[in-house]
């Protein structure tokens, strides 16, 4: 199923004008960009294509500008995805700001999961008349239809110009060299200065790309710190933070701009020696204090032999050599 697919997946590639395109057609829409579906309602009508019935129509609002209405909508959205117990994600607090990425892989994933219904053929849909019942739908409904009459007028003004401009150089009179040299500039000038309209599509074409690259940056910054922070934590535990490692970690992680970490580890060895050297005095002492019992001991026993009278050294003698003999033999 489509809730399942993963990021690699190949839905995940299909590019920003197919999705346009894709959802243009099925909704009878004129979006020019992804976010313009961010208040969520352009992902209900989408599942409604596929379930027809099972969307509320009625709680769905097209007109949604604040970031409580759009709430509203994809409340409506999950409501659905758990009667079809679809386990997808939603990232309402991504979709409602408007960022070009995030609205760009949920699209992908309505994409992917819309043709997987049915082949993503579409029987007797009624996008207009379904689209009535919302809140504002009949708002978006004429403003695309706007949008797309004014894109036409503006096509249709701008293409006979080439012809026009052309045949008034045909019958323009040589006056002069110099009224040639003029003539000859300007149209040319006119001819290579593109269009507003086109200049327009393209600095937005430009800007949308850019904020593309600037959310998959971020993506990637968040990615990173949030490892850095799990390291962190890690090192802050009680039982580690003790450790040297730990330490070289930590001021790895502290470490100011254009600060010399290989001075810090010298200033750190240098710390650490006091430690071993009373490590080894106190393996010495030991030592020491192992060799005074030995002799003690040896001196103990020499002064009891003294105290013994001589009857009681010649049994302790005998003793001596009977404990070292064979058993067989009797002292």
């Amino acid at each position: 199923m489509a809730a399942n697919i993963g990021i690699m997946d190949s839905a995940y590639f299909v590019g920003r004008t197919e999705i346009l395109a894709w959802i243009n057609s099925t909704l009878h829409l004129n979006l020019s960009k992804v976010e313009e579906a961010c208040s969520g309602a352009v992902h209900c009508q989408l599942m409604d294509s596929v379930h027809p019935g099972t969307v509320p129509m009625h709680k769905v609002n097209f007109d949604a500008k604040s970031e409580y209405e759009m709430i509203q909508n994809y409340k409506v959205l999950q409501d659905v995805f758990n009667k079809l117990k679809l386990t997808k994600h939603i990232e309402v607090s991504k979709l409602v700001k408007g960022r070009p990425l995030d609205n760009l892989e949920f699209m992908q994933w309505m994409k992917k999961y819309c043709d997987s219904v049915n082949g993503g053929q579409l029987h007797n849909y009624h996008a207009l008349e379904r689209r009535e019942a919302c809140k504002g739908g009949k708002e978006a409904t004429r403003r695309a239809a706007a949008t797309q009459q004014s894109g036409k007028s503006s096509s249709s003004s701008v293409a006979p110009r080439p012809s026009s401009s052309n045949g008034t150089r045909k019958h323009e009179p040589a006056s002069s060299n110099a009224g040639n040299h003029h003539s000859s500039r300007a149209p040319s000038s006119k001819q290579t200065k593109p269009a507003p309209a086109a200049a327009a599509a393209a600095y937005d074409e430009k800007i949308t790309e850019l904020k593309l690259y600037i959310d998959s940056l971020e993506k990637e910054r968040d990615f990173y710190f949030s490892k850095l922070r799990d390291v962190e934590i890690l090192c802050q535990n009680p039982d580690t933070e003790h450790l040297p490692l730990v330490g070289s970690i930590k001021r790895i992680l502290y470490a100011a701009d254009g600060e010399d970490l290989g001075a810090a580890a010298a200033a750190e060895t240098q710390t650490l020696s006091p430690i071993a050297e009373g490590s080894e005095e106190r393996r010495n002492s030991a030592i020491e204090s192992q060799k005074r019992k030995v002799i003690v001991n040896q001196d103990v026993d020499a002064a009891a032999i003294t105290s013994l009278s001589p009857r009681q050294r010649l049994s302790d003698a005998s003793d001596v050599k009977c404990s070292g003999s064979s058993p067989l033999l009797t002292c």
